[in-house]
């Protein structure tokens, strides 16, 4: 066996893809399925494109109305190692993404996707020394 992907539901899919290419994650593939009327688009950090991401995005039904999923705190997360977690978190800051749990002891943060998807981002090797701001931040909200 081997692994493919973890696929999520979205709600937005230009604010989705806007998150992750915010994360990193580039753009593999897309299918535009017209009968069923929804579009799949799978994305993977350069490099490791074995381990994919598959967004779902199912297209707003006739009467215009988007199809909206709950907190989605039921799926679990999704995780990444990263090269700096203060640098991958200080993007996502300046993206104008939450950080709702703060790397404050170098090592480890959560964010969460525009439809509360949380991903975990892990400093690669060695936790990083504490810096500010991050070290005095708070958790924001559910992670």
């Amino acid at each position: 066996m081997k692994y493919l992907h973890t696929m999520i539901r979205v709600s937005d899919i230009d604010k989705t893809l806007a998150f992750f290419d915010l994360l990193g994650l580039v753009e593999l593939k897309r299918y535009d399925i017209e009968q069923g009327r929804f579009t799949l688009v799978f994305l993977a950090a350069p490099g490791d494109e074995d381990a994919q991401v598959e967004l779902t995005y199912n297209w707003p039904a006739e009467d215009g109305m988007a199809e909206q999923y709950d907190d989605g705190r039921n799926f679990g997360h999704l995780a990444y190692a990263v090269d700096n977690i203060y640098d991958s978190c200080q993007r996502l800051m300046d993206g104008g993404v939450t950080i709702n749990r703060p790397p404050r002891d170098g090592r480890m943060a959560f964010v969460r996707t525009p439809d509360n998807i949380s991903i975990e981002l892990l400093q690669k090797g060695d936790s990083l020394p504490p810096a500010e701001p991050w070290a005095s931040m708070e958790n924001i909200g559910k992670w």
